[in-house]
């Protein structure tokens, strides 16, 4: 019996022997938890310190003192473009709807919401940390601003502002509505180096090998540009392009309930600026305006492969747009939530 138990392994050994012998295994996967979770982090946003050490996940009051700058930074992982949208809490379905286009695309890491209210900048960095900024004056978050409202007049008339200062960052930046859908990565359209490109906003059929000049304007002297998509690059011609935006908002001719969005302000802006900014008109195939797409079945179907991006305009009110892209199988929130970063809303 005394012989036996003298044969045996030390009781108090055992722990320690198997400790050793998966140590090998516990050890990478350390490791592994240590690359995937740890290091990403610390490039996040929620790494930085504006005051003190935010808390974790980040409280309301880190995101309000959230700035452009650092969001910029943020959303451009060290490439040089930012792709930003101006969106309001009703608006947040088809912020979502945009962003499974662009994700489809592989683009969704260098987008920057600009939150118009709180309530927006609090609902997409709680989903996707660092993504959304407000820029104050915050506006109200409680009603979608229609087209031709003095609301909608002010939601849009600060996007110039917007643009500018990110460009003053030393970013190129491309500007989205988010009533917009990608059905193919538009940046391969962006030939040349011209300082800003964008869409026609006319219905009126192009030749496909159209000129890229900005359009002849029409008897009351004024082109007919949507200022729903633009690309620009941190240029001087940009730059003053912008500004003279900014300045004919400025007017309160423009504050009328019937000039209630910043679209005829750009078009003047384009015009004055011509000889002076390199500008390039998209081709007609890829951006094509919604008065176009959405009511010309047999262009559709003659241009079909060729479209980029589509625009769900010429139709005023929120459940009307839902609907008509929901009638051409492009609200894709439905069954495809979980392609765009924020998930299920």
């Amino acid at each position: 019996m005394a012989q036996h138990i003298l044969n045996q392994r030390p009781i108090s050994r055992r722990p320690i022997s198997r400790l050793c012998r998966h140590g090998f295994f516990l050890l990478p996967l350390a490791l592994l938890v240590l690359l995937g979770v740890v290091l990403p982090w610390l490039g996040s946003p929620l790494s930085y310190n504006t005051s003190s050490s935010p808390s974790f996940p980040p409280s309301l009051s880190y995101w309000r003192e959230y700035s452009l700058t650092q969001a910029t930074k943020f959303v451009a992982k060290n490439e040089s473009t930012v792709i930003v949208c101006t969106v309001s809490y009703p608006f947040l379905p088809f912020l979502n709807n945009w962003l499974i286009s662009v994700s489809r695309q592989n683009h969704q890491e260098n987008v920057l919401v600009i939150a118009e209210d709180y309530a927006t900048l609090y609902k997409v960095n709680e989903k996707w940390p660092g993504h959304a900024v407000l820029i104050p004056p915050a506006l109200g978050s409680q009603t979608a601003q229609h087209f031709g409202s003095k609301g909608f007049f002010k939601f849009t008339s600060r996007r110039p502002q917007h643009l500018l200062d990110i460009l003053e960052l030393g970013y190129n930046v491309m500007y989205n509505d988010v009533d917009m859908v990608w059905l193919q990565d538009p940046f391969q359209y962006l030939d040349g180096s011209h300082d800003a490109y964008f869409m026609d906003d006319l219905t009126e059929i192009k030749p496909l090998n159209h000129s890229h000049d900005l359009p002849p304007p029409n008897r009351k002297g004024a082109t007919y540009i949507c200022s729903c998509m633009i690309f620009l690059r941190p240029t001087n011609g940009a730059k003053l392009l912008m500004n003279k935006w900014i300045e004919e908002l400025g007017s309160l001719f423009w504050a009328k309930p019937k000039e209630g969005n910043d679209q005829p302000a750009f078009n003047w802006a384009l015009n004055k600026t011509a000889h002076e900014v390199d500008i390039y008109l998209l081709p007609q195939t890829a951006f094509p305006s919604g008065g176009l797409y959405f009511t010309n079945e047999t262009w559709v179907k003659e241009t079909k492969g060729k479209h980029a991006m589509v625009h769900n305009n010429y139709i005023i009110g929120y459940d009307e747009k839902l609907k008509r892209f929901r009638d051409f199988g492009l609200w894709l929130v439905d069954d495809h939530a979980l392609e765009s970063p924020l998930g299920k809303l």
